[in-house]
């Protein structure tokens, strides 16, 4: 009964490992270049962000935190995001008051 109960506790703890270890690489990821968010090339003098194509020539300033233009880019991004969601739900026009062109 004993090496019954070893056998299965071992083979409870090997499962949750398991699971942890696969949770663990869907959080991380793979470090693959399609999932970078941001590169900071020192040497060029460059930072790029990925998500919107868009590179900056001043990597010591933003480094030191004044990442304004970065967060402004960002703004913008999700700005024309909400108005072209907002545009692909509003009715086109003459149609909402059953006007035909």
């Amino acid at each position: 009964m004993r090496v019954l109960r070893a056998k299965l506790a071992a083979h409870l703890k090997e499962q949750q490992a398991g699971e942890v270890a696969r949770d663990r690489r869907e959080q991380v990821g793979s470090g693959e270049r399609s999932e970078k968010i941001r590169t900071y090339n020192i040497h060029q003098n460059r930072v790029t962000d990925h998500r919107l194509k868009e590179s900056w020539h001043n990597v010591d300033e933003i480094l030191e935190g004044r990442i304004g233009p970065i967060l402004e880019a960002l703004g913008a991004k999700r700005s024309s995001r909400r108005q072209a969601k907002y545009a692909s739900r509003r009715p086109a026009e003459g149609r909402a008051t059953g006007e035909t062109p």
